[in-house]
């Protein structure tokens, strides 16, 4: 039985390497990150720029901010059946001088989350469909 093929849940937001990327844009003019990727104008408001190259965006950061997602996301997100909260974190990449907000990763909770931690990304399953695994990136704590 051939094993099934793993892709992104969503196309083009991160690598499925396995020290994964998130996948943003720099401006090509004022250097400003984006997470998703902007290619349609510059929205840092000192800058009208069109232009932007595709980079990969640093996969460690720390805890800005986290909080509980208590309810059941709407749909096209895939949700457990039956649904359990999950975490949610800020994460503040020092490089592009952002904050991503993310999901963290299974079996981690609020208690387990304290504002300076160091993060870093990781891909877990999604969902499992008959044809292929679709998969997404979270925060996870930094492997030392």
């Amino acid at each position: 039985m051939l094993a099934k093929p793993q892709l992104p849940a969503i196309e083009g937001w991160h690598t499925m390497t396995a020290q994964p990327h998130l996948i943003g844009s720099r401006c090509k003019a004022c250097g400003t990150y984006f997470f998703p990727k902007q290619e349609d104008y510059c929205r840092n408001p000192h800058c009208d720029s069109t232009e932007f190259e595709e980079v990969q965006l640093s996969r460690t950061g720390h805890i800005w901010s986290y909080t509980n997602a208590c309810y059941k996301p709407p749909a096209p997100f895939i949700a457990s059946d039956p649904f359990a909260p999950y975490a949610i974190a800020a994460v503040y990449l020092e490089r592009e001088k952002m904050v991503v907000l993310g999901q963290v990763a299974a079996g981690l909770t609020v208690q387990d989350l304290k504002v300076g931690m160091d993060m870093e990304l990781v891909l877990e399953t999604l969902h499992e469909t008959d044809e292929d695994i679709k998969v997404t990136w979270k925060w996870g704590p930094l492997a030392l």
